[in-house]
């Protein structure tokens, strides 16, 4: 006779349970032992079998929201299945998991919700929020992804629905860095949105009413934080997908109190700043030589900003006076100068400079002659025909960023930067685009997304239970994810390393954070020999035929 225990590790509870279920994998061994005789089609399979069978399913289904929908119910159901799909097919389904296909997916998420995943903390939870912690499952969690929905990709306030966002982002830790996935949770404070739409929509799961103060916010997530870190000690929180003002706010809160980031300002600057690395070695040319223009100057440009000046400090040695006045911002009001009168934020008065002002993109660029353009503005062809081609008679090469996401978003396409600068610039986006032709040479642009950087500093931070997570660490990704790029890939004009190849460099850049933080005396375990095997073997594997009987 079992044990009420061990009954619900047993039977159809094992097969309902996505942590615990192998599905037709399960040995006949394991169908003796955890009683699943009878439960399942007789003949065993193996994982490339499984893998074989739903490859083909998503395959026949051509619109990306169905593949993610098909995916969220293998995710829901097998875990270890799930991880070992994404695996084995990372170029094909990370942006059907994130980028693009999640920005659809938040947009209709109480449209399409099927399976409860995650943490939702609401206004109405103040002074409970303890007894919302004690209802997870997970017995332990290194990292909480977090969001207040107000800012989802270049989409705006998307409420609760914004939870699609933390889920993603937590699947790409444990695809791209083998973090543990029963060791996640995907947060949602669902504080109200001022999403009209949302707020008149009969099936809006969220609260129906505008946001509450900021001021308001920061006291619920402060007892989120004393909740979460009362049962967990050890864990990391990443900030996600906050409207501006409030994401520098929490960070400035919490950066020097617990273990935590924002990867919108941080993520994105790591990220970005390793394919200015790869293009200054593409151009044979100095960081501290390069003018660049932002369109955009939420979090995520002065976030990049306020890196690339690092990096000029710490590559050339400049002061960093010098380095800002190489970097411009120009946000919706225009050209952002110390001239332009109204109040400024606090994030954008590094980069007020004395120059003229302009609220045209196009006579900014001729005024301050930029070797490089950013865009992070969610202004979908904001880099038309006639700014690609006076960036290419300014520059030799000019250095074309359009980050924008999803793909409705981005500033230009690659097809259009390519073909608009007739071969000349170097190009990165936010979101996939397919290789490009020009005057007989292919291109092959690569995303300049954030899975390159954050799942490996994630790594290495967990792996050694940082105290904290200063800035430097963002750097050092950068330089790290810069240094993979192979000759070859700059040949073909690409910024950085294939996709497939992500899971290799999550391990080289949490080796190469974790080395930091043990120099840095922010580890909490002793340091081991070699530091880059370690690291490999903490990662975890969906093939573990130990998984879920771990704890």
């Amino acid at each position: 006779m079992t044990d009420k225990c061990d009954q619900q590790t047993r039977g159809v509870h094992r097969l309902r349970n996505p942590w615990l279920n192998r599905g037709s994998v399960f040995t006949e061994q394991e169908r003796d032992q955890y009683g699943l005789r009878g439960l399942l089609p007789p003949r065993v399979s193996t994982f490339e079998e499984q893998v074989s069978r739903l490859t083909g399913i998503i395959a026949s289904n051509p619109e990306p929201l169905n593949k993610y929908l098909i995916l969220e119910g293998i995710h829901a159901s097998d875990e270890a299945l799930f991880y070992e799909l994404i695996a084995k097919n990372i170029d094909e389904y990370l942006p059907v998991i994130y980028t693009p296909t999640v920005g659809e997916a938040c947009i209709k998420f109480s449209h399409i919700f099927r399976y409860a995943r995650g943490l939702y903390v609401t206004a109405e939870d103040k002074g409970r929020v303890r007894e919302l912690v004690k209802n997870v499952p997970n017995r332990q969690v290194d990292i909480i992804v977090v969001t207040d929905g107000s800012r989802i990709l270049g989409l705006g306030d998307l409420g609760v629905n914004g939870m699609g966002i933390p889920i993603g982002k937590l699947a790409l830790y444990t695809a791209c860095a083998g973090i543990n996935p029963q060791h996640t949770l995907p947060v949602t404070l669902d504080v109200g949105t001022n999403n009209e739409e949302f707020l008149n929509d009969p099936l809006y799961m969220g609260l129906r009413h505008k946001r509450i103060p900021d001021e308001a916010l920061f006291e619920l997530f402060k007892e989120f934080v004393a909740a979460v870190y009362e049962r967990w000690p050890n864990v990391m929180i990443q900030f996600e997908d906050f409207q501006n003002v409030r994401a520098y706010e929490l960070l400035a809160r919490w950066e020097n109190e617990i273990p935590c980031f924002n990867d919108d300002i941080q993520g994105t600057a790591s990220v970005a700043v390793a394919g200015l690395f790869s293009s200054m070695r593409a151009l044979k040319a100095k960081l501290s030589d390069q003018r660049i223009l932002f369109l955009g100057a939420g979090s995520a440009a002065t976030g990049i900003a306020n890196l690339i000046a690092d990096a000029m400090v710490e590559e050339d040695g400049i002061s960093r006076e010098e380095a800002l006045k190489r970097l411009h911002l120009f946000d919706s009001k225009g050209l952002v100068t110390s001239t332009r009168g109204g109040n400024l934020q606090a994030s954008k008065k590094p980069f007020a400079h004395d120059t003229d002002n302009t609220d045209n993109f196009l006579e900014a660029i001729k005024l301050l002659k930029p070797t490089a353009i950013f865009g992070l503005s969610a202004q979908p062809g904001a880099f038309n025909r006639e700014i690609i081609e006076e960036m290419s008679r300014i520059n030799e090469r000019p250095m074309i960023f359009a980050l924008s996401n999803p793909t409705s978003k981005a500033e230009c396409t690659a097809e259009q930067a390519y073909t608009w600068s007739n071969g000349k610039c170097l190009f990165a986006c936010g979101s996939p685009f397919d290789p490009v032709t020009v005057n007989g040479k292919t291109f092959v642009p690569r995303q300049g997304n954030n899975h390159y950087v954050f799942p490996g500093i994630g790594l290495g931070c967990i792996f050694v239970k940082t105290k904290l997570i200063p800035n430097e660490v963002f750097l050092v990704g950068a330089k790290k994810l810069a240094s993979l790029v192979s000759e070859a890939d700059l040949g073909n004009g690409s910024l950085y390393p294939p996709l497939c190849e992500v899971r290799p460099i999550a391990a080289e850049v949490g080796a190469a954070v974790a080395e930091y933080l043990f120099d840095k005396g922010l580890a909490r375990i002793e340091r081991p020999a070699d530091i880059a095997t370690e690291i490999k073997n903490f990662m975890w594997q969906p093939s573990n035929p130990k998984f879920g009987d771990q704890e």
